[in-house]
């Protein structure tokens, strides 16, 4: 099993969980989160005094799969996020070592 997570932009959400619908994902984790990299912020102008926005609003997905479906999750992400311009966002995989569905006790894939 593989935890993929990825932040996006915020516009970018149903985009992207509608792709990942339709290729079989059956659920994701989705939390609004900040953050800065590259694109490092901005500024604003608020009541006429100018400020920087340091953080970035950001989305953070957190997709729980089959190893057999990492590959594809992560390119159907990056087709969908893409804009071409700086902030897109990052994809992380790393391996799960067990998963287990609260209400069933169904363990690992069984369990997403």
């Amino acid at each position: 099993m593989k935890l993929i997570i990825a932040t996006i932009k915020p516009f970018k959400l149903e985009d992207v969980r509608e792709a990942l619908t339709d290729i079989g994902v059956r659920g994701m984790m989705v939390t609004e989160i900040k953050g800065f990299g590259a694109q490092s912020g901005h500024t604003e102008i608020y009541r006429g005094a100018e400020y920087a926005v340091n953080f970035v609003p950001k989305v953070k997905l957190e997709i729980v799969i089959g190893a057999d479906m990492a590959d594809q999750v992560v390119e159907t992400i990056t087709n969908t996020a893409r804009t071409g311009k700086i902030g897109d966002g990052k994809i992380f995989v790393l391996d799960v070592a067990q998963a287990v569905r609260v209400r069933t006790g169904e363990t690992n894939n069984d369990a997403i």
